[in-house]
């Protein structure tokens, strides 16, 4: 019986289960954004929210706590050096599932799951870039260029009248 027994076994045995969601914790930490399963994604979203918390105090103790749950060098680097200083002040809720609608092969519902902190398009770093002036091969739109003649002829009639 499974009383009390509340997370998603995902249809594999533990060490199947625990190398899964390890495997994912890493490739999220490295890619910031990856696409699953949408019970892959809610299981995962449980299993690296404490992982990115114990990351916020950068010391021995909780590098090595880290280390023992991801066992991978390169994601313990990348998610000590630059993902805990940008959630450092958030008090939890680091991670973002999205639904994506489903797969095509078996329908099963997919999802995207990204760290909240590095979404430009929610952070508004994209409203920078596109505060610069587009420049366009293109001729100018017709009330544009309607100005722009206008204001030639004003400064030709003023060197006239001179």
């Amino acid at each position: 019986m499974r009383h009390g027994k509340k997370f998603n076994h995902l249809g594999r045995k533990k060490g199947h289960r625990k190398a899964l969601l390890k495997n994912l914790s890493i490739s999220l930490i490295e890619h910031k954004r990856i696409r699953t399963t949408l019970a892959k994604a809610k299981a995962l979203r449980k299993h690296i929210e404490p992982i990115i918390s114990k990351s916020k105090d950068n010391t021995t103790h909780s590098r090595r706590v880290v280390f023992s749950m991801l066992q991978n060098k390169e994601a313990v680097k990348e998610l000590f050096g630059t993902v805990a200083p940008k959630v450092a002040d958030r008090p939890g809720g680091y991670t973002r599932v999205i639904r994506t609608g489903f797969r095509r092969s078996d329908g099963s519902e997919m999802a995207l799951i990204e760290l909240v902190d590095f979404n430009e398009v929610y952070t508004g770093k994209v409203e920078k870039e596109e505060a610069k002036k587009k420049r366009t091969r293109r001729g100018r739109s017709k009330k544009k260029a309607d100005e722009t003649t206008s204001e030639v002829e004003n400064t030709a009639d003023e060197n006239n009248e001179e």
